[in-house]
């Protein structure tokens, strides 16, 4: 029997440890490595200070066997545009020969997937982030009809923050035009699929979030299936 696919993974916390949603998602039927850049902030600053060392990442994470790789950070992906965005995927990809792609190229491939064009969005950032990523999608053909961020800039804190505290503030920002098609959570870094599930039963709106759209566009990439059993309805996908 052949060895699972390998997936590599750059992240922003200097561990260096693959997120907690690959084995929700996926089980033992893939297998992801990760490296860290180490951001000491999120923040376009403290993105700043590390941003040159993704290439490094990238090769360090071909030699180990990697088959196809993501950048698992939204912010860090998106906050110098969609001009740089895509020159840092192509860089990735000439560095390392091997198929890549971002966590904020995931998040557009995911909405688009589901349908939704005007998009209420609950993150973690200050305000210098949520107006970059306002501009990101609008730059991408998406309206964010409302936006709220959580003010953090804390790396290890985005994992802590609870399921209830990130369905209470999406719920906030979709009643402020439930016009919107759809809900998004940005910021990698939050655990999300349990509030996804909440949000889509109790709202009956598609929603999806950074950290599940980029394993689900990651996987998709290596040509594999990323369906996955009650993780919302981006995973019911083919």
């Amino acid at each position: 029997m052949s060895a699972a696919p390998c997936i590599g993974l750059i992240v922003p916390p200097a561990h260096g440890q693959v997120p907690q949603d690959a084995a929700e998602l996926y089980g033992g039927r893939l297998r992801f490595i990760a490296r860290g850049v180490g951001i000491p902030a999120v923040s376009p600053e403290g993105f700043d200070e590390v941003i040159d060392a993704v290439l490094d990442r990238a090769e360090a994470l071909r030699r180990e066997g990697a088959q196809v790789l993501s950048l698992m950070g939204t912010s860090i992906s998106f906050y110098r545009g969609p001009a740089y965005t895509d020159g840092l995927r192509q860089a990735m990809a000439q560095a390392t020969g091997l198929p890549c792609t971002t966590m904020s190229h995931a998040i557009v491939d995911a909405l688009r997937a589901l349908g939704l064009r005007r998009v209420a969005v609950a993150t973690s950032y200050i305000d210098a982030l949520n107006e970059r990523l306002v501009a990101y999608l609008g730059a991408a053909g998406f309206e964010v009809s409302a936006i709220r961020g959580l003010q953090m800039t804390g790396v290890e804190a985005m994992g802590q923050v609870s399921t209830r505290t990130l369905v209470d503030l999406a719920t906030e920002v979709y009643g402020q035009d439930s016009r919107a098609d759809g809900i998004f959570i940005s910021c990698g870094g939050l655990l999300t699929l349990d509030a996804i599930r909440q949000l889509e039963d109790r709202l009956g709106v598609p929603v999806t979030a950074s950290s599940p759209a980029g394993f689900w566009d990651v996987v998709r990439l290596g040509g594999w299936d990323a369906r996955a059993t009650g993780c919302g309805r981006l995973f019911t996908l083919r």
